[in-house]
């Protein structure tokens, strides 16, 4: 192979072995933009045989941070490139990805926040003498979340930096298994070689972009923690967690709130307590309107929004006027802008996540890709973390363990908190059919509740179990307080092949909301009254 002149790759004083027809076709297939830059470093790299880093991470959030961090860990060379769109509303953020920014963490803290409002009503039954009426200042809690929020993106800042992770704030994109182009926000473009790629780029919100007015007067999850005044009357359109958890604290903190739900609510949850969930958000001042889809959104003179919508079963027209709209319709994965097709990367035509196999692998070789981003993976940030943890070490050569992403718990932080891990009773009926499985389950009414004198007809407890021999658990449900703290322990259980005899043979800490689930003796099947009397 003859060596090209400095002239001949655009790069002085650089001595190459050219390639192939058929390599340099391949070179040359992708952004033409990017043509030459990518052409130089990839002779420089069949020349050397080396790579500047030993693994390149596309994406900032929790799980891609973790595998950088983890991989650092282990002596390799790793970059994370990570870059923030701003959403249509303009609003961005630092580094940490949705959990740490527009997701768990101020999520959290603004369900705290309504849930502070209610235990203030139950406290002058408790003997406090309270304000008869306390408001709500939505600017001293978005301040305080936001400043604790940039706090965290400043801590994985310095993580990495401690770690010796080289960081860009660049938006990546691949050429090849081994090759990324950075590029910042004034254009400029950083090529970066790599043994391996690893992409958590994450998902995004979507908007209903079929709908008049839905992208220029609405705003979605991305905005709704970042906003500096109160969204005042606020309509939230679709029922996922995210909406549901949005609307919850809103309520909570004393906002008019109206839920626009087109069919289900928390779709890919047990539906029974979905239905608890949205009955105790119901009684509790969120207003429902169900089986009714948006058509189009009007900015009124008075600045406020005007919003129209149907009722599928009738299509008759609707309309009420809003201070905020906020999209819960679902999300999309972050890979239209990761230069996939040309890579090589196939990606699921139906959702658009990139299609791996169970070590996280894509269809490129050395190209991994991880968290929401990944057909089948739980949309989770634990999993997410852990998943990229274990990924780190098999790349860096110290362990073969994959992730294993049955019997994942969650949590739905809606007023009355809902958890959950493995099966719903529905997908258990479907697995092991009708007789297959037993389910036991209690109404009870947590302590706190009682003095209050609240309503605790939604709290309740399912376990579900196969029938026969020691009746494994395959799944258990929970609304109540601190469902997430209470479902935690039990998680542990299931994964470790819990039966119900185990759950009934475990001392219960009493008086507590967790002990119920020690309690538990009452099966669907016989048409016992499932209230639970006494302590």
């Amino acid at each position: 192979m003859r060596i090209l002149k400095p002239a001949e790759c655009w790069t002085p004083k650089l001595r190459v072995r050219s390639f192939g027809n058929n390599n340099m076709a391949a070179l040359c297939k992708g952004a033409r933009r990017f043509k030459r830059i990518i052409f130089c470093h990839s002779l420089v790299r069949g020349f050397s045989g080396k790579y500047e880093y030993d693994i390149v991470v596309i994406g900032g959030g929790s799980g891609g941070l973790a595998c950088a961090k983890e991989a650092a860990q282990y002596g390799k060379k790793v970059a994370v490139l990570d870059y923030v769109d701003p959403s249509p509303k303009g609003t961005k953020w630092g580094l940490g990805g949705t959990c740490v920014n527009v997701g768990c963490i101020p999520k959290k803290l603004m369900h705290q926040s309504a849930l502070l409002g209610g235990a203030l009503k139950d406290a002058a039954k408790y003997g406090w003498n309270v304000p008869h009426q306390p408001s709500h200042c939505w600017a001293t809690m978005s301040l305080a979340v936001q400043n604790y929020v940039k706090s965290l993106n400043w801590g994985h800042r310095v993580q990495l930096q401690d770690r010796k992770v080289k960081y860009f704030n660049l938006k990546g994109q691949l050429t090849d298994g081994h090759t990324v182009i950075g590029t910042n926000k004034s254009g400029k473009e950083t090529v970066l070689t790599t043994q391996d790629i690893v992409i958590a780029t994450g998902s995004r919100p979507k908007y209903p972009v079929h709908v008049p007015g839905a992208v220029e007067h609405g705003i979605s999850s991305d905005d709704i923690f970042w906003m500096k005044e109160s969204p005042g009357k606020t309509l939230v359109v679709g029922a996922s967690y995210v909406g549901l958890e949005c609307a919850g604290f809103l309520t909570g903190i004393g906002l008019d709130v109206t839920v626009l739900v087109r069919s289900l609510a928390l779709r890919g949850f047990d539906q029974q307590m979905a239905g608890l969930v949205t009955e105790h958000m119901d009684s509790h001042g969120t207003k429902f309107l169900w089986r009714r889809v948006p058509r189009k959104v009007e900015k009124l003179p008075s600045g406020s929004l005007q919003v129209t919508w149907v009722e599928t079963s009738s299509d008759r027209e609707e309309q009420d006027t809003f201070d905020t709209v906020l999209w819960a319709v679902g999300r999309a994965p972050v890979t239209r802008a990761l230069n996939l097709d040309a890579a090589g990367v196939k990606l699921d035509e139906d959702t658009g996540k990139i299609i791996v196999s169970a070590n996280e692998e894509t269809s490129v070789p050395h190209v991994f890709a991880m968290g929401d981003v990944a057909k089948g993976r739980p949309e989770l940030t634990p999993p997410s973390i852990r998943a990229g943890r274990l990924l780190a070490r098999r790349l860096a050569g110290v362990s073969t363990e994959i992730m294993d992403y049955d019997n994942v718990p969650t949590t739905v932080f809606t007023p009355l908190e809902y958890s959950c891990v493995g099966l719903s009773e529905a997908e258990a009926r479907r697995l092991y059919r009708e007789g297959g499985i037993e389910v036991y389950h209690a109404f009870y009414k947590p302590l706190e509740f009682a003095v209050a004198q609240r309503d605790s007809s939604q709290c309740y407890i399912k376990a579900v179990c196969l029938r026969d021999g020691d009746q494994r658990i395959l799944g258990l449900h929970f609304t109540g307080p601190n469902a997430g703290e209470v479902m935690q322990g039990f998680a542990l259980g299931v994964r470790c092949g819990a039966t119900y005899s185990h759950l009934m043979n475990t001392v219960g800490i009493h008086p507590t909301c967790a002990e119920e689930l020690t309690k538990l003796h009452i099966s669907k099947r016989s048409g016992l009254d499932a209230t639970v009397t006494g302590c």
